[in-house]
């Protein structure tokens, strides 16, 4: 099903009731007009495309965006703590979210929607006769409003970016991921909270860049004990020129000597000029430094760790470390938020009341070296915790006959039957005294 006759046609059954309820009287909840849900000024968040130009930007949203779509996502009955290993939600959670894209492109697209715009919206085409999702289509988020009603119930208002027809769907058709929120309803972009950050780091790397396209040499000062002073000049013809000759020189040494390609080019001056460079400074020797900074800066908007980004000089342990606190800390909260959302709106009421729930397997990112991992599978099933059939899922490896048996060591026992085991253990340990060879 196509993104524009699927909205067309959820726009025309839902039209009129929709239209009789908002009865004329509407806020529209938007940044930009908040129209008494906010107050003050707004800062111009960077425009994403330069953003993206940043290498930390580009790698935050990389890091965020990928750490999400690769997510094992799961229902799970929160009575039972059972997994179900088949669903009807299956086709769009971990199958196809529609026909143009995987389950990976939707959630990595629908991520970097949250993060570069603030909000990221899928619309769930359902089942006419069942009402379950058969597909799950990301909208641009430039092109949805949200607006809520004098009873306080909220829509969101679809205009297509090639038609230009508005649809209006309702909010439970709709999967609304949100970034940071000062009402609630709509979410900030991690760019317009970071936009003098942003633009800190891109006039750096400008800075940076005219720097090594002049040569990465500092400028100078040519000078001549000469007049240089503009003047009017006769041409053969009659006509009168004004020359400037500083302006002359200027433009000559350019031409010769400025940009990469002609780094390091002899230089031979004439009418007594002599070319003095301007030596860097201390803010310019310790540009290094303050990059350093700019990238620390950017990645904690984020929340991603330095040496995910490619910078810091952390330890392994230290690195093992943060990765450990990148899933608490960063990746737990859109993981609870986006369960969350898909739980209450793509699960039925039935569902809902069992109740399962949509989760993701952060245990992904958790695990240790190859060491450390079997350390951990050996304590879960000596404990009895896991059976061998549990450490085999989670290594994508099949069941084998016996594996579902747990196992768990004679020298632990419940504490209620402390007194009783330790008689028995001491019948036991005076019987092997008087019968030594067991006879």
């Amino acid at each position: 099903m196509s993104l524009r006759t699927g909205l067309v046609k959820a726009g025309q059954s839902r039209a009129s009731p929709v239209r009789k309820s908002l009865g004329g009287g509407m806020r529209v909840l938007t940044l930009d007009n908040p129209e008494g849900w906010l107050s003050g000024e707004e800062s111009i968040a960077m425009s994403r495309d330069r953003a993206m130009k940043i290498s930390t930007v580009n790698r935050c949203v990389e890091v965020l965006s990928n750490s999400m779509a690769v997510l094992p996502i799961y229902i799970m009955d929160e009575r039972t703590k059972e997994r179900l290993t088949e669903h009807r939600l299956g086709r769009v959670l971990w199958g196809r979210a529609n026909e143009a894209m995987t389950s990976f492109d939707y959630q990595k697209l629908m991520m970097c929607n949250q993060l570069l715009r603030g909000n990221a919206y899928a619309w769930i085409f359902r089942d006419s006769a069942s009402g379950v999702p058969r597909e799950l289509i990301p909208l641009p988020p430039d092109y949805v409003t949200i607006r809520v009603d004098l009873d306080g119930r909220l829509w969101y208002f679809f205009s297509h970016p090639v038609t230009g027809e508005t649809t209006i769907l309702r909010p439970e058709d709709i999967l609304h991921y949100k970034a940071y929120s000062e009402d609630g309803i709509e979410g900030v972009s991690v760019l317009k909270r970071a936009s003098m950050t942003l633009s800190t780091a891109r006039a750096a790397q400008q800075y940076e860049n005219a720097t090594w396209m002049s040569g990465g040499q500092p400028c100078g000062v040519l000078t001549t004990e000469a007049d240089l002073g503009d003047f009017d000049q006769t041409q053969p013809d009659g006509t009168i020129v004004h020359r400037d000759p500083k302006a002359e020189v200027r433009a000559s040494w350019e031409a010769v000597h400025r940009g990469a390609g002609n780094a390091f080019r002899l230089a031979v001056l004439d009418h007594g000029l002599k070319y003095q460079p301007i030596s860097m400074s201390n803010t310019d020797a310790q540009f290094v430094e303050s990059n350093e900074v700019r990238v620390a800066d950017v990645c904690r908007f984020f929340g991603v760790p330095l040496h995910l980004a490619y910078a810091g000089k952390q330890s392994y342990q230290s690195n093992e470390q943060n990765g450990i606190e990148y899933v608490n800390y960063t990746l737990l909260g859109y993981e609870t938020q986006w369960g969350q959302e898909d739980s209450y709106k793509l699960l039925l009421p039935g569902e809902r009341a069992r109740p399962l729930r949509i989760k993701r397997e952060l245990k992904v990112f958790l695990r240790g070296d190859t060491a450390a991992q079997a350390a951990w599978y050996k304590a879960l099933r000596e404990t009895g915790a896991y059976s061998v059939d549990d450490i085999r899922a989670l290594e994508d490896l099949c069941k084998v006959p016996g594996g579902d048996s747990r196992y768990a060591s004679w020298n632990y026992g419940p504490l209620e039957r402390f007194v009783e085991l330790s008689v028995m253990r001491a019948m036991k340990g005076i019987a092997e005294k008087e019968n030594p060879n067991n006879e």
